[in-house]
């Protein structure tokens, strides 16, 4: 399928859009949402433009939701979250039509209910840089 003209988080991948990279491996990337839900919000993508779970071939599916497990334990590990909150929409309130996982911190009381959720800026480009760089860490091991 290789990369979709248009596709923002194509772009990003093929490093023609910028972004706080989190994670950079031979078949997926992963980068901070540009609105997050909470500071650390990540998004997952595959390296190849597919657009829903079900056009992901199988043998991708274990690779993808490794990194979704290791992003959510650096949520807890490196950012002091309680847990993590981790979700894939398919084509309905899929704001880019690419495959992509939601990895976000989540703690007791942080506001989160139901799909009425706040959105979290952050404070400037270097905190979000900042951010990125204390998940990246997680996976230089």
């Amino acid at each position: 399928m290789g990369a979709v003209e248009g596709c923002v988080f194509c772009g990003i991948v093929a490093g023609e859009v910028a972004a706080h990279v989190v994670l950079d491996a031979p078949d997926a990337m992963a980068f901070l949402d540009v609105r997050p839900l909470f500071k650390g919000h990540t998004l997952l993508v595959p390296r190849v433009h597919y657009e829903t779970l079900t056009d992901l071939p199988g043998d991708m599916v274990g690779p993808l939701f490794g990194y979704a497990q290791r992003l959510a334990a650096a949520m807890e590990d490196v950012l002091g979250a309680a847990g993590s909150f981790v979700a894939m929409n398919n084509r309905i309130s899929q704001s880019v039509p690419h495959l992509h996982v939601h990895v976000v911190p989540r703690n007791k009381k942080d506001g989160l209910r139901g799909f009425f959720w706040p959105r979290h800026k952050y404070g400037s480009d270097a905190e979000a840089a900042e951010y990125a760089a204390r998940l990246a860490a997680a996976f230089a091991g």
